[in-house]
């Protein structure tokens, strides 16, 4: 059988495979071109750099957020959708909230969705500029709230390399962190209610408070500026 052409959109297609299985770390030419089944140096006719890889990977897979149809529905419906298509792809791909601190990201994948974002909020009401900085404020707390998961499976992956129990690591570290939190009364109490067991065991609801937070207060910041423009 034919050996499958070697393409741009083949090789950033394996680097999401790798990053996803090993993160950035783990991704140099050599790896991904095993995973080709080809030479390190026909990798590099395609794509010269690891930044450049990183960028390409990074703008496909924001092509996997289905954006809401803002004339279809209320703002704050295509709002939460649109936040949420984020949470979900940064959730499958935790390397990319890495990449944010490390690699210049921009393309047209992330471009659609940035543009929706401010269409979206412009839908709402809010003037251009408004309409930048609620989608900023969004855009932040997503990523901001993908980033305990991502280092959590970067964490994982470090120690299991090393050769070490994880899970055990982090169950020890977890015991550790509560005696020291145990001198602190707020977190005591916590600490010390049944609730607590609860909370661990069910799925964490933060992101979900956070983003209606955030989305009651531009309604609130709506509203009043809607009743001002009235007098």
């Amino acid at each position: 059988m034919p050996r499958e052409t070697l393409t741009a959109d083949r090789i950033v297609r394996a680097a999401i495979e790798l990053l996803d299985d090993e993160g950035l770390d783990g991704l140099n030419m050599r790896s991904l071109a095993k995973r080709l089944g080809s030479a390190a140096t026909a990798v590099y006719w395609h794509i010269k750099t690891k930044d450049d890889l990183v960028r390409l990977a990074g703008d496909v897979i924001w092509g996997e957020v289905e954006l809401p149809d803002v004339d279809g529905t209320d703002w704050r419906a295509a709002a939460t959708a649109h936040a949420r298509g984020m949470h979900a792809m940064l959730t499958r791909h935790p390397w990319l909230v890495q990449a944010f601190g490390s690699h210049l990201l921009y393309g047209p994948g992330q471009a659609r969705y940035n543009d929706l974002g401010l269409a979206i909020y412009e839908e709402a009401g809010f003037a251009a500029d408004d309409a930048d900085r609620a989608a900023a404020a969004v855009f932040t707390f997503v990523l901001g709230n993908a980033l305990g998961p991502a280092a959590q499976v970067s964490l994982n992956r470090r120690l299991s390399k090393d050769g070490a129990d994880a899970g055990q690591l982090t169950a020890d570290a977890m015991t550790r962190a509560a005696e020291i939190a145990k001198q602190f009364p707020r977190l005591r109490e916590r600490l010390d209610t049944t609730a607590a067991t609860e909370y661990v065991a069910a799925p964490d609801p933060t992101f979900e408070f956070g983003l209606q937070s955030l989305l009651d207060g531009f309604e609130t910041r709506l509203t009043g500026e809607g009743a001002a423009r009235q007098q």
